[in-house]
């Protein structure tokens, strides 16, 4: 009879790190080539870059205009922050990447997408706060995929990270879907400040930018814990004018 042959440590530490990170990029099927973001494959990564184009000054929604100044919305409802700054473009491999941080559940992202958050021109804040989950969201993702990319920006600042800063009282409808009206509506009460802010200049960490309501929800509520200044820091802002 023939022995069966025990698999080589090799070949068990090979399937290990297979099943730990997918051998597929998602975004072009090529072999990945990498540890430090895989699944993506070094190219397809290289291709996530940072929006240079003409956007609001305010919330940072991207101009098909060449020159940039202040979008309708900002003019006509100034919001409680005083700036967005976003990393990129909600699209192409940045939308892919932040689809398998949040919903294929790949936690480890985290650390490269957050470096990319780190090279923005951030101004000094006196903490760090990350858009908050509800209990029922963050038990089904497991993390809270804001507060992870806070951890980095906070390192990278030098700035105190609050984690319950910002609370979210309760369920809110999925935002996916919403119009801008629907989504303000959506989230009115949503929010609370965990803490005082009395005086502080804050930076509220949130990964995607859409319509600008989720931002302007907590910032009301930060401007009503006492936060003299508060800067939305996004890893992607959606949405063209």
């Amino acid at each position: 009879m023939r022995e069966m042959r025990r698999p080589s440590a090799g070949r068990l530490i090979t399937g290990i790190l297979e099943t730990l990170y997918p051998s597929v990029c998602p975004s072009c099927s090529a072999r990945t080539d990498n540890l430090l973001y895989s699944p993506f494959c070094r190219n397809c990564w290289s291709m996530i870059i940072p929006h240079r184009g003409a956007s609001c000054r305010i919330c940072a929604t991207p101009f098909n205009a060449a020159a940039a100044g202040i979008c309708g919305s900002c003019i006509k409802d100034p919001p409680p922050f005083s700036q967005v700054i976003s990393y990129g473009i909600y699209d192409s491999v940045l939308a892919a990447a932040i689809h398998a941080f949040k919903f294929r559940k790949i936690r480890r992202l985290y650390k490269p997408l957050g470096s990319l958050m780190a090279e923005l021109p951030l101004p000094p804040a006196d903490a760090v706060v990350a858009v908050p989950l509800s209990a029922a969201c963050l038990r089904e993702r497991g993390f809270n995929q804001s507060l992870l990319l806070a951890k980095t920006i906070a390192a990278a600042t030098r700035a105190p990270l609050f984690p319950d800063g910002l609370l979210k009282k309760g369920e809110t409808l999925p935002q996916i879907g919403l119009t801008a009206k629907e989504r303000s509506a959506n989230l009115r009460g949503a929010f609370t400040a965990g803490r005082s802010f009395r005086g502080m200049n804050l930076l509220l960490v949130d990964d995607v930018v859409t319509t600008g309501a989720t931002a302007r929800a907590c910032a009301q509520e930060l401007a009503r814990a006492g936060a003299s200044r508060i800067v939305v820091a996004a890893l992607a802002r959606a949405g063209t004018l």
